[in-house]
């Protein structure tokens, strides 16, 4: 969320992200509540100065036994008039925070402008891109040959963008979880294990609610949501919390499974592991000082960058444009991983710096000496990376002219296997 006085007192500054963005959201509501607000504000005080002023007037009006019960009625009417306005006031205010909660994240300087991805800028690319001397597979005929993932069972027991892991598919989920865990934990992360379950309040605070309503499970006749990301969780760990200074930065790290409706991704990815209702991810966030955030958000995206080395999947860094970046996001890396099969880079972390906008919706703060006055930390996040896509870029990217994969080096103790038959 903005800083409403922010808001109020550069509201040019707001159209002109927006517009960047897209120009898919206004500012109007916001502008007419905070117009009528301003209204409300200047007729009550007028009110009010007038009824002090009467009020003494009827008073000197007693002292002289004077007859005041005209201007006595006149200025019950009045407080019925003011309370009216107080109440409409109070309705202004809670639509004018609505707006606000609908209101994006202003894009850093840093961000390249554009419409949509067509504007990203790719910053590096790691890896040599695989050679084959034969025709290679995609994914879901790789795994469904080595009988290591079942979409039709998957389908058949919940529906369509499930899936089955299975023997050796299964096995390499869990190993890249538990690969994944270990590479960051070494790195100054702080394992959690969230729930999968968070309330209203939370998917508020990270962004999720109100604007994205259709893209969450919730669970009927409860105030549940399941999880789109672990981010939800950890960033309200500290909702409403005061942290001090040296508690900073906090580095958390968690595996969780994650779910999404994908209610504006039809026709998209319908085959494979890339866009599923349920899938797992190792997820980090960052509650850190706002001077340094965007120095975290280099290292962020490097503690990302550091596992796919590991694995040797060749990727490429994208920076996004203001027309495809995130709700919450004021800056944000993509990376991408080659896929042999597609024959394309496709996404598998999204690294961002949300500096206050989660912490004020949230009401996360710290001080930074006793007795000083709270501040907004920033907070960052990013997929440290997604576990499915993974499983995806490794049947691609080492597959074999027989229809077996290799396994990566560093997951051979995880695997206790070199190669998936």
């Amino acid at each position: 969320m903005l800083d409403l006085k922010f808001v109020r007192a550069n509201p040019h500054v707001i159209i002109d992200a927006l517009a960047s963005r897209g120009g898919k959201i206004s500012l109007d509501s916001f502008l007419a509540f905070e117009k009528e607000r301003r209204e409300i504000l200047a007729r009550v005080e007028e009110m009010k100065a007038k009824r002090n002023t009467v009020s003494k007037q009827i008073g000197k009006m007693k002292q002289a036994n004077q007859d005041a019960s005209d201007i006595m009625e006149e200025m019950r009417n009045l407080g019925d008039t003011i309370a009216a306005l107080d109440e409409r006031l109070r309705q202004v205010e809670t639509s004018l925070e609505e707006s606000l909660l609908a209101i994006p994240n202003i894009p850093n300087k840093e961000v390249p402008i554009g419409i949509d991805d067509s504007a990203n800028v790719e910053i590096r690319r790691w890896g040599e891109i695989p050679q084959f001397d034969f025709q290679p597979l995609n994914h879901w005929d790789i795994g469904e040959n080595l009988d290591i993932l079942d979409f039709v069972r998957g389908s058949k027991i919940s529906g369509a963008r499930f899936t089955v892991y299975k023997k050796y598919g299964a096995r390499l989920e869990r190993a890249l979880v538990n690969f994944y865990l270990n590479e960051h934990t070494s790195r100054g992360y702080t394992e959690i294990f969230p729930p999968f379950m968070v309330n209203s309040t939370s998917m508020r605070g990270t962004g999720q609610l109100p604007k994205f309503k259709e893209d969450m499970f919730h669970i009927e006749g409860t105030d549940y949501y399941l999880i789109p990301t672990a981010e939800v969780p950890l960033t309200n760990l500290f909702g409403g919390e005061v942290l001090d200074a040296s508690d900073l930065p906090i580095y958390f790290v968690a595996y969780s499974a994650c779910f999404r409706a994908e209610a504006g991704a039809a026709g998209r990815d319908t085959r494979g592991l890339i866009r599923q209702h349920q899938f797992n991810k190792v997820e980090l966030v960052k509650f850190v000082f706002p001077e340094n955030s965007y120095q975290e958000l280099e290292k962020l995206t490097a503690d990302a960058e550091h596992v796919l080395q590991q694995l040797e999947l060749p990727y490429r860094v994208v920076c996004l444009s203001t027309g495809d970046l995130g709700f919450s996001s004021a800056k944000t890396y993509d990376l991408e991983v080659w896929m042999a099969g597609a024959g394309g880079y496709r996404e598998i972390s999204s690294c961002s710096n949300f500096e206050d906008f989660q912490a004020r919706r949230a009401n996360i703060r710290f001080r930074r000496e006793q007795g000083s006055k709270p501040e907004y930390l920033h907070t960052l996040n990013g997929s440290g990376v997604a576990i499915g896509r993974t499983v995806a870029a490794i049947l691609e990217n080492y597959q074999q002219a027989d229809g077996s994969v290799k396994v990566p080096k560093v997951l051979i103790p995880y695997m206790g296997c070199e190669v998936i038959k």
